[in-house]
């Protein structure tokens, strides 16, 4: 399952979070008194007073949700081990009996939205096994525990009024309802303000229920996905062969080209397909020069907001054309790359060298791929981005 920990920094969700400055100082000291804030709050908001007394009765910290939050986990696998795991032939044979078995609701999504269903199962696939491991925390404990502590109460305390609204409208039992350690709730796992505001009753019931609904949680993925930015008809990624003699230094997410002219430069599309010229591309290259290449387009900006990892984004966008009938990646012959040892002192390097890296963290991250580049460029390597022993030895 893909929650809070391992999806990014900061869940584009969060960063929706809409609140006053005020709010922030709003947390920690005597339990019970904050949660009179709370409902204090939610009542000012037009929650009945009684709703707001069940959402909240029993609430507790968990110190599990505390220990998840400070020591959150990072991708250190490449994008083949990462990839060929989350993408595996069970899951593919899985998806595409979920694109048949739902074949309306998916049919539904790309008609209102312009969501592919490849894209949704993708997601719903990798974030969740197609809903069979939502997670076993108590969204409501989980929470007030992120409310209640003092790090980022800006961007916990809405999701706990936004829960509370939920159980106003009957989508949520408080007592019962489990999911993500960071709040995250249902097959796609989204937060409670995310759900309020792009919820849809896909099965008619009368209700919003993401956990155990798959139509709910289909339409509500799709409007949410489409409230991202993907425009409709346009392709996210697309694998490519490259020649040995590009101009390396352009590669990357922030690549300046259009598809058009990495095709001039001999940038060849495996799928035959160049309707797609005029539009913006970035030549992503996860492990380097040798091994698989993608060219990412506009659309490819709403994985990057689902989730900030590299790694994750790059394996879902393409965990979606696999579903829709493209074949295996090219895995090529990377070079080898470096430990969690050698990139840590890499990162040092290039840091003492003046380049920003964020933390020494051991993990290449976007702003380490662009201190590669810089020094491989300024070195005459192919600046291609990918952290190898040789890199390390000749810096």
């Amino acid at each position: 399952m893909m929650t809070f920990a391992s999806r990014f920094a900061l869940p584009l969700a969060f960063l929706m979070a809409s609140t006053s400055l005020s709010m922030a100082a709003e947390c920690g000291g005597d339990l019970g008194t904050f949660l009179q804030g709370v409902k204090a709050e939610a009542v000012a908001a037009g929650v009945p007073a009684d709703i707001a007394d069940q959402a909240l009765a029993g609430a507790r910290i968990d110190e599990k949700v505390l220990a998840r939050d400070r020591s959150q986990g990072v991708f250190k696998q490449t994008f083949l081990e990462f990839s060929q795991r989350t993408v595996s032939q069970a899951r593919l044979d899985i998806g595409r009996q979920k694109l048949q078995q739902y074949k309306a609701v998916f049919d539904r999504a790309e008609q209102e939205f312009g969501i592919p269903s490849g894209i949704i199962a993708a997601f719903w696939a990798m974030e969740t096994d197609f809903g069979a491991v939502q997670g076993d925390f108590s969204t409501r404990n989980a929470l007030v525990t992120l409310a209640h502590d003092c790090r980022r109460p800006e961007l916990f305390r809405p999701q706990l009024l936004a829960l509370i609204e939920m159980v106003q409208h009957g989508d949520l039992d408080p007592a019962t309802n489990t999911g993500a350690w960071a709040g995250e709730i249902g097959q796609v796992q989204m937060l409670p303000k995310d759900i309020i505001e792009f919820g849809i009753d896909g099965d008619g019931d009368g209700h919003i229920n993401v956990k155990q609904s798959a139509p709910d949680a289909i339409l509500t993925a799709a409007k949410f996905i489409q409230h991202l930015g993907f425009k409709r008809g346009e392709p996210w990624i697309q694998e490519v062969t490259i020649p040995d003699n590009l101009p390396f230094e352009k590669t990357g997410l922030s690549g300046p080209l259009t598809a058009g002219e990495w095709f001039a430069l001999g940038v060849t599309p495996r799928d035959g397909d160049t309707a797609s010229g005029n539009l913006p591309a970035s030549l992503v290259l996860p492990q380097g020069r040798k091994g698989t290449a993608f060219l990412t387009y506009p659309n490819f900006n709403i994985y990057l907001e689902w989730n900030q990892s590299f790694i994750y984004t790059t394996s879902a966008a393409y965990f979606a054309t696999r579903l829709m009938g493209a074949p295996p990646y090219l895995k090529g012959t990377p070079e080898q790359g470096l430990g969690d040892v050698e990139m840590k002192a890499l990162q040092t390097k290039l840091q003492t060298l003046g380049h920003d890296v964020g933390k020494i963290d051991g993990i290449l991250g976007s702003g380490t791929r662009v201190a590669i580049q810089k020094e491989q460029q300024r070195l005459g390597m192919p600046a291609d981005g990918w952290a190898t022993p040789s890199l390390l030895n000749t810096l």
